[in-house]
């Protein structure tokens, strides 16, 4: 059989050993509910404790200011939705970008039907933003900046320190949210030194499990929650908690190495994919020069992603046309990005983790050429 070679870590990932072992024991002997009080609820409740410092430490933040949610979309939701109703007297404008992930700009399409103004920065072509743009559109009564840290499709990196220190010049009362779920311990991420006050990030892009995320809520935050329940994570996010994720969650975190030191790997691996790429005429990189090395977007002749993908998978390779959550629309950011139509339906996203080698990388280049050769001529 064909070894498999996977590089679609931007939709998810493997979960590591050491989430999985952690996620069993939960569910076979630590079983309790965190909130029941007996032995069994204390020793639950100590895990989740642990888990809870596990994240507040990777984000510099305190164990007080991380909530469990069920995943990035549910942050995102729980953030974009609770700040801007909590701050609707001080004001009516919301600043985004047009790259977001469905879980922002869906969201932000249902704020906009309570009536909320919603602006959309726009990219430039090579898929970033200059922090220049929002400053343009921030304004006194803007009560809300969302803007993701890492695009998922491209790799771009957005500005996020100089977009905080707009938000201070204009005097706006805005709360600052990012979707980092891209950047979790790829970047290293400080709140306070980015001048954040929310930050949505999920497990199962750093090798936990899915259907477990964190909010980072800065203290003093206020948020109207959008879900009610029996008060668990301070009434912010209730319902008994996914204690196995939760703890696999963290599990993962700290098994995950340093960022600089991975982020070191993964270029190496990255710039040996450029290098073969370029050897390829029909190939074309959508991802902008300093994007972040986990994420190369290419496209490819005139081959359609879709018969690309199949043709890669057949060989135990597999990437993909964009976002997991596209579900083979074309790609919202590429369009924003003012690509053709030709480039963005010949679009695939390789994304990698630090387990990838240059000989998987030769693999999928040659894969790629092979593909370009017998699926141009059928």
């Amino acid at each position: 059989m064909t070894q498999e070679i996977y590089l679609d870590n931007s939709a998810t990932t493997r979960v590591c050993k050491a989430a999985a072992e952690k996620a069993l024991y939960m569910m076979t002997a630590c079983y309790g509910n965190p909130s029941s009080l007996h032995s069994k609820g204390f020793a639950a409740e100590k895990e989740m404790t642990a888990a809870r410092a596990i994240l507040a430490e990777k984000l510099s933040a305190q164990p007080g200011e991380i909530f469990f949610t069920s995943g990035g979309t549910e942050s995102d939701n729980i953030a974009i939705l609770g700040a801007a109703r909590a701050k609707k007297r001080a004001g009516n404008r919301i600043v985004t970008t047009a790259i977001e992930h469905p879980a922002v700009l869906n969201t932000m399409a249902q704020l906009e039907k309570e009536g909320f103004e919603v602006i959309y920065v726009q990219p430039e072509s090579d898929g970033n933003i200059p922090a220049a743009k929002f400053a343009e559109v921030i304004d006194s009564k803007t009560i809300l900046v969302s803007v993701m840290m890492v695009n998922n499709e491209t790799g771009a990196i957005l500005p996020l320190k100089e977009i905080a220190g707009i938000i201070k010049r204009k005097k706006a009362p805005a709360l600052f949210h990012t979707d980092a779920v891209q950047a979790f311990c790829k970047l290293p991420i400080s709140p306070k030194r980015l001048g954040l006050d929310l930050v949505s990030v999920s497990g199962h892009k750093v090798h936990a499990p899915k259907g477990v995320g964190a909010l980072y809520v800065k203290s003093g935050v206020r948020l109207l929650p959008n879900s009610f329940g029996g008060g668990q994570e301070k009434n912010l996010r209730p319902g008994t908690e996914g204690v196995p994720q939760v703890c696999a969650f963290g599990a993962a975190v700290q098994a995950m190495r340093p960022e600089r030191e991975a982020e070191k790997t993964v270029r190496d691996v990255r710039d040996h994919l450029l290098q073969r790429l370029a050897e390829i005429p029909e190939v074309t990189l959508n991802s902008p020069e300093d994007a972040l090395p986990y994420i190369v977007n290419l496209s490819a002749g005139r081959v359609r992603a879709e018969t690309m993908l199949h043709f890669l998978a057949e060989r135990g390779i597999f990437v993909s046309s964009g976002s997991a959550c596209g579900k083979a629309k074309p790609s919202h950011v590429l369009e924003a990005m003012g690509l053709s139509g030709l480039r963005i339906d010949t679009s695939l996203r390789v994304s990698l983790s630090a387990e990838n080698t240059k000989e998987e990388m030769d693999a999928f280049a040659d894969a790629l050429s092979e593909g370009l050769g017998t699926l141009s001529h059928t």
